[in-house]
C-alpha cells in the first residue's frame, strides 16, 4: 500500500501525517508513506487544498484533517 501526504508542511499537514501513522500502527498494516510538499504533486491528483491523503493513487480526503477512525476505515 502505498499512502502519500500532500501539503506544503504546515501544521494541519504535519497532524495528518501523524494520524496516518497513528492508523497504520494500529491496524498493523504495511504500508509505504510519502510527504509530498510538491505544488505540481498535487495536480496530478486534482488536489487543490491541502491537507490531502492520497492511497493507492486515490484522493481519500482533501483540505481538512481526517479522522483517525475514517483513515482506518480506509485501510481496510
Amino acid at each position: 500500500m502505498e499512502i502519500k501526504i500532500l501539503g506544503p508542511g504546515c501544521a494541519r499537514c504535519a497532524q495528518t501525517e501523524k494520524l496516518v501513522k497513528e492508523a497504520l500502527q494500529e491496524t498493523g498494516v504495511a504500508a509505504h508513506v510519502e510527504k509530498v510538499s510538491d505544488i505540481k504533486a498535487y495536480a496530478k491528483y486534482g488536489v487543490m487544498l491541502t491537507p490531502a491523503v492520497v492511497i493507492d493513487g486515490k484522493v481519500k480526503i482533501s483540505g481538512k484533517i481526517p479522522k483517525k477512525e475514517d483513515i482506518i476505515n480506509w485501510l481496510k
